[in-house]
């Protein structure tokens, strides 16, 4: 059974910083991708970042030259820094991963997800 624990949230200052963490356990054979979304009091889900297998990521406009999504393979961790931020970055942030079997095929499709963590940017 894989398992996804973020860690990391709080409340900041607009104009400072945050470091998620996203710890995976379980049998973990095949990696696809990670991501990163987030829920804001009122709104839809969106999606914040990702990283796939090959390398390649994405960030919401919002986002980009703010945050920055990593992985550390060797600890299973994924990591969202998050700089400069504002007060409409608060939300609640969930971790997903895309993950499988030896021959599990990769469908660009999160098959898990964390319980989430509150971020919280006052003014």
């Amino acid at each position: 059974q894989v398992q996804l624990v973020e860690s990391g949230g709080g409340t900041v200052q607009a104009g400072g910083f945050l470091k998620l963490a996203c710890s995976v356990s379980g049998n973990i054979f095949r990696r696809c991708g990670m991501a990163w979304y987030r829920r804001a009091p009122g709104k839809e889900r969106e999606l914040v970042s990702s990283v796939r297998s090959d390398g390649i990521t994405r960030y919401a406009e919002s986002v980009k030259s703010r945050f920055t999504i990593s992985q550390d393979t060797a600890k299973n961790t994924s990591y969202l820094q998050m700089n400069s931020l504002k007060t409409e970055d608060t939300a609640v942030y969930y971790c997903a991963a895309e993950m499988g079997s030896k021959y599990y095929l990769c469908t660009n499709q999160y098959n898990y997800w964390g319980q989430g963590t509150q971020v919280t940017v006052s003014s």
